[in-house]
């Protein structure tokens, strides 16, 4: 009886007998496995990617604007605008459904003046808590505070680029500037927020809300006094955010006499929801590409299964004589079923070997050079369903062939061509 490590040099002498039929079969398999990572991969580099986009703008947050109320069917009105107020602000903060509110006025017609410089950045009144609602990379010194919203503080943080406008190459903190002829003292700068050639954000400057309202209310006919520009808002349970959003369309809509079921009468934007679409659209792809993968790695089965079958014809005469010198069926059926296993494995094994290694030198030359995108990664449940298949493939292929053979009887086998 054979043992176990002679059926493997019997497998291994038979694999290297047909080098060019091995490496072949074992290429396409490797190709076809690496293939499905990269695939994959990528899926999910755009969605890491469009994931730390969002994060950059804010964690958890919705965006709500002013906006105008639409004219409705059969009744004498006409579109009216309406302005978000702090007393919008004031009664969202009360519902249980939200967790933080903040009030932002921002305008970008003023202009701003340095020892050495000058720009036109879009300047924002914002609230100390806006460093918690939205993403704040602060980079010196320090942000606004209550004593700086309590007592109307013309103090200023600069966002990156218009910091590097106003101050070339120079120190910023604790200098002045003014703002539309109205001076404030530099307290901190902000890190980068930059996405790829988009530098908006990085072109801000903030103040307190209570000195913009002061200095810099916003102008128009019909126009609160304290007129605010946003208010944005996270809900009390992070990602949970339908009933905020119903809850604050109720508010605003009564404050402001109109219907909440008229969606158009909202201008906001709700990064929750935006982010759990992007997730279903790369969920759908990476079951597609899954389904892809899956379906190749069958038709690579298939083809082992013929190879495998090849092999037994061809080696019909060799099968006879060994067992007319002894050898078991079981001995038989083993040598072809670890040959078929052996192919797919290792051959599996190789790919996810090389696309890992790939997808490796990617993340080093591409990381943070391509915006809204991250380099691919290697996704380790698609190694394992790959890995997954190809054992069962590797059965299939194996089982079916060395059960051929193993039937053969050693007369007919002997008298075969």
């Amino acid at each position: 009886m054979q043992s176990f490590g002679d059926i493997l040099g019997e497998v291994f002498r038979a694999m290297a007998a047909n080098k060019l039929r091995t490496i072949l079969t074992m290429f396409g398999i490797a190709w076809g496995v690496g293939s499905l990572l990269v695939l994959v991969g990528l899926g999910e580099g755009f969605r890491s990617g469009q994931r730390r986009n969002l994060a950059s703008v804010g964690n958890d947050v919705v965006m709500m604007w002013s906006a105008t109320i639409p004219a409705l069917p059969n009744q004498h009105t006409e579109m009216r605008p309406y302005k978000l107020t702090p007393k919008d602000e004031a009664d969202l903060r009360r519902l249980p459904e939200l967790r933080s509110v903040t009030g932002i006025l921002s305008r970008q017609d003023l202009y701003e003046v340095s020892a050495w410089s000058n720009t036109s950045s879009q300047v924002m009144g914002v609230e100390p808590n806006f460093a918690q609602v939205r993403f704040v990379p602060l980079g010196a010194g320090r942000f606004l505070d209550a004593g700086d919203l309590a007592n109307r503080r013309r103090v200023v943080v600069l966002g990156y680029k218009s910091g590097q406008l106003l101050f070339p190459g120079r120190p910023m903190l604790g200098e002045s500037i003014t703002i539309d002829g109205t001076s404030f003292t530099v307290i901190g700068t902000m890190g980068t927020l930059a996405r790829g050639n988009n530098e908006s954000d990085d072109q801000k400057i903030y103040i307190p809300l209570t000195t913009m309202q002061e200095l810099f209310a916003m102008k128009g006919e019909n126009v609160p006094q304290d007129a605010l520009t946003s208010l944005q808002y996270q809900p009390a349970i992070r990602g949970k955010d339908v009933a905020a959003v119903a809850a604050v369309h109720q508010v605003i809509a009564a404050n402001h006499g109109f219907d909440p079921s008229l969606k158009e009468a909202f201008d906001e934007w709700d990064t929750i929801h935006t982010t759990e679409l992007i997730d279903k659209i790369f969920d759908a792809m990476d079951l597609f590409l899954g389904g892809v993968g899956v379906v190749t790695l069958g038709l690579g089965a298939v083809g082992i299964i013929n190879i495998m079958l090849v092999s037994v014809s061809e080696r019909t005469r060799e099968i006879g004589l060994r067992k007319a010198l002894g050898a078991t069926s079981r001995s038989i059926l083993m040598q072809f079923f670890f040959e078929g296993l052996i192919l797919t494995t290792v051959s599996g094994a190789i790919g996810i070997g090389i696309s890992a290694a790939f997808m490796g030198a990617l993340q080093a030359l591409l990381t943070g050079k391509m915006p809204g995108f991250d380099p691919p990664h290697l996704v380790w449940w698609s190694a394992a369903l790959a890995m997954g298949c190809l054992a069962i493939s590797g059965v299939v292929a194996g089982v079916y062939p060395a059960s051929t053979a193993a039937a053969l009887e050693p007369v007919e086998a002997l008298r075969r061509e």
